[in-house]
This record gives C-alpha cells, structure tokens and sequence, in this order.
C-alpha cells in the first residue's frame, strides 16, 4: 500500500529465537566447557541422577547379592517383634545388637515390607531408592555451594563400586543413617534448624556414626542463636533419642545405652581398613585409642578456634545470644554451614580407631567438597582427582594391605591440612542494624 504500513514480525519468527533456543544454544557454545563451569551444575546432575536410575537396576540384576549384616538385621527386629525389648538378649548372626532403636523401628518396617525379610530383591530395591534419594539430597547441597566443577559428580557417583556394594548388594544401615544426616544438612542450609535437629537425631537412632558431625553442627547452633536458644534444639535431639529408646529403656535401661551407644566397643583387626600397617597388639591398645581421641579432639578445637569462628571474634562470644555480642551478628552462610559439618565428620574420619569397608559412605559423598574448599591453589584439578581415586582404591583394596592403608592416611592428611590452609569463609551480612535477633524458619 502507498502508506507503507510496516508489518510487524511474528513472535515465532526466526529472527526473534525463543529463550529456549538461546539457551541450547548458549549450551552448544559453551559445550567444552559444560564440564568445567559450575554454572552447569543441575544440569550434570540432573543426567547423571538419571543414568544412575538404570545403573542400580543393572547392578541389582547382574551382581551377586553379598550376604554379610541383612540376615543379623532381620534377626535382631524378629527378636523385637516377638516380644524382647532387652537389648543385652537381642542377636543375630554376627552378634549382639549394637545400634539404637531407630534402626530397630526402620528395619522393621523393611522386615514386613520384604515378607520376614525373605524378599532380598525387593530390599535391594529399596534400598536403590535409598540411594537416589541421598543422591537427590547430596547433588542438592552442590548446586547450592557451587564450589565443585560438574565432572567431579561422575567420580562421586557412577564410578564408585564401593559405594554401589554398601547400598545395593550389602543393605547395611549405614546409608539409611547418611540419607537422614543429608536431608538434615539440607534443612540447615535453608534455615530450617529445629526440624534439621530433629531429623539429625533420627539420624543418629540408626547408626552412632552421625554423632561425628556433633562438635560442627553444636558450633553452628551457638553461632546462629547462643546459648540458651540452643538449649531447647539440644533437648528435643535428646527426647527423640528418648522417646524411640522409650521400651527398650523401661525393659533394661543400662543394657539399651551400654549396647547401643558403646563408644568403647572394641573392632576386629582383620576388618580394619585405615590402621593395617600397624601390629595387632597396637590396633587393640587401650592407649592408643585414648592418643587418637585425644588428637581428634585436639584437632576440632584447633578448627574451632582458628578457622570455623570469625576472625577478631572470641570463641567465647558465641555464647551470648547475637544481639548481645560484641561483633555485630552475621548469619552463616550456605558454604560455612556445610564446611563446618563436613569437616567436623572428616576429623573424626581422621582419627577413627578402625574403619571398615562400609563406613566409606560416612564421608565419601563430602571428600568432592573438601577438596575443592581447600586453601592450596596449587592443588591442580587432577591431583584433587587423583586423591580421589586413591582413596576408593584403598576402600575396595580386600583385605586391606600395608600401602592402601598408608595410602588413606596419606590422602587425609592431605585434605586435612589444604582445609587448614584455607581461608575463613566470608559470613553473610547481618539483616538488620537493629540487632533483630536470628530466626528459626518455623514449619
């Protein structure tokens, strides 16, 4: 037409794409580099949760089942079902019942699920869900950090055999205790602190393990509100521990504590992972335990002191409630929270008076984030990696030898001091000028 009348473009013309091209196509040019960029982090993630899917299935259907602690289980909640709730007469195969009664409840619940615990393919199942949800929750906690290049997550979960055998081959209790601490750590990032304590103690009903993340996550709590307030988050993880322990308690009281929270419970050379390379008589030596405890101890003091509190702060400031201290309050972040927690359950790692092949899945699924939150910057990608190899090489060494053994320590005590090195993470800023007292989101 003489006026000209300018036509306008369509939405859906090719010279305007849509943001779903621009993204694909962002993605394909940064293509080498979706690997490297923690930006990618959910999206690695998110393939990799999938491949595991089918991974599990595979090695559910293709690997023999490995019969070492279900048939004790399922003997030690029969015992239970038939009527004993003293703890010093429930056993199984390989012995007395040694965890509190949050495993007895859980793996009750698993005992009738899988006919009597008959139905161990079932159970491998389940326990393959068990898995996918703690990696859910895991990879959940890397996104948040981005601190750990996305090609870190293939070695952390679809190449460790190890960890593949604790959960779907072996069924032991260990991961349903880890599965609990993590949805607790996820809680604790999103400022959810009481029900986090509650789930952490439920964490600790299953296995006494979880209590090697106490001393990081006590330290938080007084850090976050002081004192008093976190008098009653203490009290409700001691009612839970309480209240589950309830019939086992009124039956025998003495025999449920000194059974299920044995902490002088003496371990099997031949089972050791971490300490082969010493004589048997040393590894069963009263006083070698109390050194290494005394050193573990040492050593979450000196983090407390030196790395976890703020810089020009008094450790004994934590005490007071926020509004009271001297340093303006400053909420933990994110990577503080989990730093603190990862470390703490490392230490204790560290210092263990023996590990067995199971406890791998106590830390393994932290060492990624400890590494990369070291203070060496020259501690190159592959030598991170490489430590991360020879660490589940001297898990899957059976029977443990001389230098897979010397081979572990080796690499803690590397982690252990590139966390050392570090420097202290930057704390969020305070809310408020107003000295408006921490929050506890409510549910």
């Amino acid at each position: 037409m003489a006026g000209g009348v300018q036509r306008r473009k369509s939405p859906s013309s090719p010279s305007s794409p849509s943001p779903l091209w621009g993204t694909l196509h962002a993605l394909w040019q940064d293509k080498h580099l979706v690997l490297f960029k923690t930006e990618y982090t959910l999206l690695v993630v998110s393939v990799l949760w999938l491949l595991e899917i089918g991974i599990n299935v595979w090695v559910i259907q293709k690997v023999a089942y490995t019969e070492i602690d279900w048939k004790a289980y399922m003997d030690e909640v029969e015992g239970v079902i038939n009527g004993t709730y003293d703890y010093t007469q429930l056993k199984g195969d390989t012995g007395p019942l040694v965890y509190p009664a949050g495993f007895v409840y859980i793996f009750t619940a698993i005992y009738y699920i899988t006919s009597h615990g008959v139905n161990i393919r079932l159970g491998q199942y389940i326990f393959a869900v068990f898995y996918l949800v703690t990696l859910l929750m895991v990879f959940r906690i890397y996104y948040r950090t981005k601190k750990v290049p996305p090609y870190v997550f293939f070695f952390m979960c679809c190449a460790s055999y190890r960890i593949h055998s604790i959960f779907v081959l072996r069924l032991f209790n260990d991961p349903v205790a880890m599965m609990l601490l993590f949805a607790a750590v996820n809680l604790f990032m999103d400022g959810y602190w009481t029900l986090g304590c509650g789930i952490y103690s439920l964490a600790v009903s299953v296995k006494m393990n979880v209590l090697l993340f106490a001393p990081g996550l006590l330290f938080l709590l007084l850090s976050e509100f002081g004192l008093i307030r976190t008098i009653p988050k203490l009290s409700l993880c001691a009612v839970i521990q309480l209240l589950l322990g309830l019939p086992f308690l009124l039956e025998n009281p003495i025999g449920y504590i000194s059974r299920a929270f044995d902490l002088g419970r003496q371990f099997m050379f031949k089972w050791t992972v971490n300490w082969r390379f010493l004589p048997e008589w040393l590894f069963l030596d009263r006083y070698f335990h109390l050194l290494l405890l005394s050193a573990h101890l040492l050593t979450l003091l000196l983090f407390a002191l030196c790395r976890w509190k703020r810089p020009k702060e008094n450790i004994l400031e934590i005490l007071k409630e926020p509004r009271k201290r001297k340093v303006p309050a400053q909420k933990n972040t994110v990577d503080q929270i989990v730093l603190v927690l990862f470390t703490s359950n490392f230490i204790g790692m560290c210092f263990s008076r023996s590990l067995h092949y199971q406890f791998y899945v106590w830390y393994f699924h932290t060492l990624p984030y400890l590494l990369w939150s070291g203070g060496v910057k020259k501690l190159a990608h592959l030598l991170r990696v490489l430590i991360l190899g020879l660490i589940e090489l001297s898990w899957n060494t059976y029977p443990s030898t001389i230098g897979s053994s010397a081979a572990l320590h080796v690499c803690h005590l590397i982690i252990l001091l590139c966390l050392w090195l570090a420097l202290p993470l930057p704390s969020a800023p305070a809310e408020t000028q107003g000295d408006a007292p921490v929050k506890d989101k409510q549910q």
